[in-house]
């Protein structure tokens, strides 16, 4: 027996003296706490790009299982994403909610839809109905509420991040003929970024626990790429640091407005046409000057397009103005035109922040060796006294606060300052 307990001994000492000199570590069980835990997530971003024949701004959003990337036009005050379903949309975990569930609530609607044809994603019996906005043709059609697999690169250090994923993103299946006109050519829905609860912004911050807050800085080349930062750059980037704020609202139709108190056009008060300033004027929500990426250009309503336009082609030689090309008013000719005037937006009150557009801001080519102011007519008849467009929107860094209801912009723009230096996105 003594013999027997004395060979055990010797096989467990020698088993133990293998294991201790492999160079190979056993492996760590299931339930051991890695070294390295994930860092939050504090800041995520999206790739942007303006598409040149009309001038507005898409991104590919990564969505559906297996991931597929989703051309699809930013609007600013969209209240939801949406994309017409109906033909190529495949996914193994789209699921549309049922009629009066929770997520229906969360989206603000309580209203039923039925598709009597065969189950396929925007076709469901007993879901939940969502109406949609074609921002460029302003058409409306109903869809289906549906939620689906969203994934987005986070911001490490100044580098991106591997994907990480919402997997029940809530967007509608919009009726295919509300993505047929109006939208740059091969874009197949809407990414909304508006104030509405399933917005692109609120449903990032909600499923992350960002900041409710966003960032653009929009590329005027379609050949490089601008960004939409979701989270507190402000507080995260350095080159956020050096912002003016004013007021942002919201208006009853959910778009973003700010207020101009007054413009200068190379620092000459526009005085106008009437007593009151129609820019500031007690019956429009917060001032009237809306926010959009979905309006290319600057529209201006007709009494304050005409005092500008005037004192802008005054600001201009007339050796170098050619005859105009719709639907813009005022051209030059480009090689013979080398300055052309600043405007300034006083922001919210008389002493204000000024948001400033240079010549090239305001000017667009329209042919070669012409360009064109690019500010169109809005008639009397316009949704605001001012809506700023994308043109002039592009190489800007803009602060949407939600959470403190204002907006952010840099008065001393970096020289040679440009949107795609940001991030070094890949080429795919």
């Amino acid at each position: 027996m003594g013999s027997i307990l004395h060979f055990l001994a010797l096989t467990l000492s020698c088993s133990f003296l293998f294991f201790s000199s492999n160079s190979n570590p056993l492996p760590q069980s299931h339930h051991s706490i890695p070294s390295n835990p994930p860092k939050p997530i504090n800041l995520l971003v999206l790739p942007v790009q303006q598409d040149a024949p009309t001038g507005l701004h898409w991104a590919n959003l990564q969505k559906r299982t297996p991931l597929t990337q989703l051309p699809l036009l930013l609007d600013l005050n969209g209240n939801h994403l949406w994309l017409n379903c109906q033909h190529h949309y495949y996914s193994k975990t789209y699921q549309a909610p049922f009629c009066h569930s929770t997520q229906c609530s969360r989206a603000n609607t309580h209203r039923c839809l039925t598709c009597p044809a065969a189950s396929r994603p925007g076709c469901h019996k007993n879901a939940c109905g969502l109406v949609s906005t074609n921002p460029i043709t302003e058409q409306t059609g109903l869809g289906e509420l549906g939620q689906d697999v969203l994934a987005i690169n986070p911001i490490q250090g100044a580098q991106l991040g591997p994907l990480v994923t919402v997997p029940h993103f809530l967007f509608s299946c919009a009726p295919a003929f509300l993505s047929q006109k109006g939208l740059p050519r091969s874009v197949e829905g809407v990414a909304g970024l508006g104030h509405g609860p399933i917005s692109l912004p609120n449903q990032l911050a909600s499923h992350f626990g960002l900041q409710r807050q966003f960032s653009t800085c929009l590329s005027r080349s379609p050949a490089s790429k601008g960004s939409i930062i979701f989270g507190d750059a402000s507080s995260s980037m350095s080159m956020f640091h050096d912002m003016a704020f004013t007021p942002l609202t919201i208006t009853t139709q959910g778009e973003y407005n700010v207020r101009v108190d007054s413009i200068r056009i190379d620092s000459q008060l526009l005085t106008p046409p009437t007593q009151t300033k129609p820019w500031s004027s007690e019956d429009t929500e917060a001032g009237g000057t809306t926010i959009s990426t979905s309006t290319p250009y600057m529209v201006l309503q007709s009494f304050i397009f005409e005092a500008f336009t005037q004192r802008f082609a005054h600001q201009i030689p007339e050796e170098v103005k050619v005859e105009p090309v719709a639907p813009f008013t005022l051209c030059c000719d480009a090689n013979k035109a080398s300055k052309f005037p600043k405007v300034e937006f006083v922001m919210d009150r008389p002493n204000g922040p000024a948001f400033k557009f240079s010549g090239e801001d305001l000017m667009v080519q329209v042919r070669p060796g012409v360009k064109c102011l690019a500010v169109i007519n809005g008639g009397l008849q316009s949704k605001a006294p001012i809506t700023i467009g994308a043109r002039q929107l592009e190489e800007k860094l803009l602060v949407f606060d939600l959470a403190r209801s204002r907006l952010g912009f840099t008065t001393k723009p970096a020289l040679n300052f440009k949107c795609a230096n940001l991030f070094n996105f890949p080429n795919a």
